[in-house]
């Protein structure tokens, strides 16, 4: 006897339309949902299962992804050409799904290293961050000294093996800005979430002199103090340019030693704090990789440590299955306060919160930024929403954290980074090629094709579980690889060397 092999996929009972498995042609049979196709489908795109009227919502995963703009019969595809965004109102429902953690008796554990005053990292970089833009050649001529040889892999590190490399996190902005208010501010919250993260042994902040974000405000309005570890260096005030690296090399060339005595040792996952992201997403995301991803950050959660879910953008039409997992009202309503906020902004630059998703996106079958936010939200699992932050904010409470950012991966893994994850889960459909130095960045695919596709780039394949493996199986795949990357397992983009040019704080307001 020969099993039929499902053309689609229900993803509820109450859905009006099926999400594709593979490229239908124009007059295929789809007996599961006893119609056939009227055109030429491709994989991860949408098909009508019934008549859907023009006006009338489009629902998927049991929610509205948007709106018939004309009629639509069983068979149609369903995308651009005739489902659209519209206002509709939520029901935010808060802290109506929230409950008790079940938490293990007895925590994971990963191979962490503790830094002197308790905190514990996933890697052991040395890190020169910068003040303004003007800095960053200097910054990056200092990180070049010690690279190692492209031919013969030896360098000024080679009798350190315990340091994961020197580097220059570098950025665009830093003057031509206000000196004060929020736009500067978030620029100092980043740099100084950098500067005290546990992945970095040592910092060196250089600054021109001369720019609005100078590097004196910097260490006085985040309370940062300079010490052995955290040193600074003003290109003005240091003779030059050429002085300027010199001196820093020396620096650097100090700390290697101390910086080299750090050492893994068995530690609780409570101490991992994971950015989740999606990006290059596709309609087989909400499906396999982020659903799988949310078991994991339910497992991390329950072993004791924390899961930032960000990108407001693309929660946009979803925030209100966060909401009702509040653990607190007023934790629910700062999320609200947010999305009102990036109508507003999106508002006042003549844009839409639908110019999300990308091209790319909807290549690869995601109609509206809504269906996209919905598939985007699985990554979080399933606990209590513990705490709302903005970009680049250390959260107050362990479990998962929300933090306002853009949806734009490089801007949203920097601020999930300064707010303390030491570990990147990036899930991904079309196929993104991204590192986060100081931190590993694992890239899972959402299907097998993209797996293959990409090799060098994909650490994951979630595209199983369209051939049958268990959300929750592929999901505990993820929470082990996560342990095993913190231990020091490198992922792919890692081995590339990825990760410095990433490194992209929110650009918010004027440049004048």
């Amino acid at each position: 006897m020969t099993l039929q092999v499902p053309l689609t996929v229900r993803l509820h009972a109450e859905d009006n339309v099926v999400v594709a498995l593979a490229d239908i042609l124009p007059g295929t049979r789809i007996p599961e949902e006893g119609m056939t196709a009227a055109a030429h489908v491709p994989a991860g795109h949408k098909i009508a299962s019934r008549v859907i009227a023009g006006d009338a919502r489009v629902l998927r995963y049991g929610q509205i992804i948007g709106f018939a703009t004309q009629a639509i019969a069983p068979g149609d595809h369903v995308h651009t050409q005739n489902c659209e965004i519209r206002d509709f109102s939520r029901d935010y429902a808060f802290c109506a799904d929230q409950r008790a953690t079940a938490f293990v008796d007895r925590a994971a554990s990963f191979q962490g290293i503790r830094r002197e005053d308790g905190r514990v990292a996933t890697r052991n970089y040395i890190g020169i961050l910068t003040s303004v833009n003007c800095s960053a050649g200097v910054a990056r001529a200092i990180a070049d000294h010690f690279r190692p040889n492209p031919l013969t892999g030896q360098g000024p590190l080679s009798d350190f093996p315990n340091i994961d490399g020197v580097v220059a996190l570098t950025h665009k902005t830093g003057c031509g800005m206000a000196s004060e208010g929020e736009p500067v501010e978030l620029l100092r919250r980043t740099i100084a979430g950098y500067a005290r993260h546990p992945n970095f042994a040592a910092v060196l902040l250089i600054g021109l002199g001369c720019e609005a974000n100078q590097v004196a405000r910097v260490m006085r309005s985040e309370r940062l103090e300079d010490s052995e570890m955290l040193q600074t260096l003003v290109i003005q005030q240091s003779g030059g340019t050429k002085a300027t690296i010199l001196d820093g090399i020396k620096r650097i060339t100090a700390l290697l030693p101390r910086a080299n005595k750090a050492a893994r040792e068995p530690l609780p996952a409570s101490h991992i704090t994971v950015g989740l992201q999606c990006g290059g997403s596709d309609g087989f995301s909400g499906l396999t990789a982020n659903p799988a991803l949310g078991v994991a950050s339910d497992l991390l959660v329950r072993h004791g440590g924390s899961v930032i879910l960000s990108e407001t953008t693309e929660i946009y039409g979803a925030e209100h299955l966060l909401t009702r997992r509040a653990a607190r009202r007023e934790i629910g309503e700062k999320l609200v306060g947010i999305i009102k906020w990036w109508e507003d902004y999106t508002a006042r630059h003549h844009g839409s919160m639908d110019n999300n998703p990308s091209p790319g996106n909807k290549a690869g079958g995601l109609t509206t930024i809504l269906e996209k936010s919905l598939g985007a939200v699985a990554k979080a699992g399933s606990t209590n929403l513990v705490d709302v932050v903005r970009y680049g904010e250390a959260p107050q409470a362990k479990g998962l954290v929300f933090m306002d950012a853009p949806g734009f991966d490089p801007v949203s893994a920097t601020g999930q980074v300064a707010s303390g994850a030491n570990v990147i889960c990036f899930t991904t459909g079309r196929g993104s090629a991204f590192g986060c130095k100081p931190v590993p960045s694992i890239k899972l695919s959402t299907n097998t094709a993209l797996y293959r596709r990409m090799p060098d780039d994909m650490d994951l394949d979630c595209g199983s579980i369209l051939a049958g493996e268990r959300v929750e199986d592929c999901g505990r795949r993820i929470f082990e690889m996560i342990l095993r990357v913190a231990s020091g397992e490198q992922p792919k983009s890692e081995q590339m060397g990825f990760g410095e040019d990433e490194f992209a704080p929110w650009p918010l307001g004027a440049v004048v």
